[in-house]
């Protein structure tokens, strides 16, 4: 595994072909409070390119450019965080987009485990480590324990979006899925404009 670590922005004609696993990083779990730090991507070949962002402002027009890319996939997990900070952060609306958490529910209805570390060890056959999970990641210098945690976050989404694939075409879900994953941007500025804890679906 090799970690690229870029300031501000990908460099300048980085290809990271047509599917590629993103995460993010934030000072904490509030959209009305905590900003984005890091942006994690891979193109799944067993590194990661990691985006340590200039928060006063955010200008990465190459990062944009790739979120925003209708000819590229994004593959999260729990995307629908991911994609409001990335909306509310830097102004871009993140499509066309795979959740492998939300692919993780439609499927594996044999378990209520659906975190990444879950999924990760029984598709992947992976053990990730957590133990950064709680870490300052506005530092302006990060550790080797911090960006080896990052990394590990984006490295194995491929895998795990593969094998959720065709799990869900066996049992004929794929379609549903996809459904779900259209709406995620939607979904994203709900949360952002105050509906993140209300069913508008519901009767009551």
């Amino acid at each position: 595994m090799t970690i690229h670590l870029h300031a501000g922005d990908l460099p300048d004609g980085l290809d990271l072909g047509a599917r590629v696993a993103v995460d993010t990083e934030t000072q904490g779990l509030s959209l009305v409070r905590d900003k984005v730090c890091l942006v994690q991507l891979s193109s799944g070949d067993g590194d990661a390119h990691i985006v340590q962002l200039d928060r006063d402002g955010y200008h990465c027009p190459n990062l944009k450019a790739l979120l925003a890319d209708a000819s590229v996939e994004k593959i999260f997990h729990f995307a629908r965080f991911d994609v409001a900070v990335l909306l509310r952060d830097l102004g871009v609306e993140t499509a066309p987009v795979f959740c492998t958490k939300i692919a993780s529910k439609l499927i594996r209805t044999y378990t209520d485990r659906h975190g990444l570390k879950d999924v990760v060890r029984e598709i992947a056959g992976v053990e990730l480590s957590k133990q950064q999970q709680s870490s300052d990641w506005a530092a302006d210098d990060l550790s080797p324990a911090q960006l080896e945690y990052a990394a590990s976050d984006v490295l194995y989404l491929h895998q795990v979006a593969d094998g959720l694939s065709a799990m869900l075409a066996r049992e004929n879900r794929t379609a549903l899925a996809r459904a779900c994953f259209g709406f995620l941007p939607a979904r994203a500025r709900l949360d952002l404009a105050g509906w993140a804890d209300t069913d508008i679906f519901a009767h009551s």
